[in-house]
């Protein structure tokens, strides 16, 4: 998802560059509603799988056990995966806002 929604913006920043038709801005609406739906997905499993983490953690505080140590330490490493890939795919949409502006003070110009 993210390779796509940079690609995605680097054919934005080209056409930016080109004169803008309305069906351009049009299309960007559409893939703004797409990757806004993609992002509030990712956000319910990143706090979901952070809840799971949080509940590992406390049952490993109450429960000295090696397998539940090492559960816990592989749920944290994928919750970083999780927030990492959240952080570009927020960046990205936030991103394509700006854009659409620009497209829109282009069009208007």
């Amino acid at each position: 998802m993210k390779k796509y929604l940079y690609d995605y913006i680097n054919d934005l920043e080209k056409k930016l560059k080109n004169d803008i038709k309305k069906s351009d801005i049009d299309e960007l609406i559409n893939k703004i509603n797409f990757f806004s739906h993609e992002r509030l997905i990712h956000l319910i499993v990143t706090l979901f799988f952070a809840l799971i983490t949080l509940g590992f953690t406390i049952v490993c505080f109450n429960y000295s056990n090696y397998f539940l140590y090492c559960i816990t330490l592989i749920l944290y490493v994928m919750l970083l995966f999780y927030v990492v890939h959240y952080y570009y795919l927020e960046n990205g949409v936030q991103y394509l806002y700006k854009v659409y502006d620009k497209m829109i003070k282009k069009i208007n110009n």
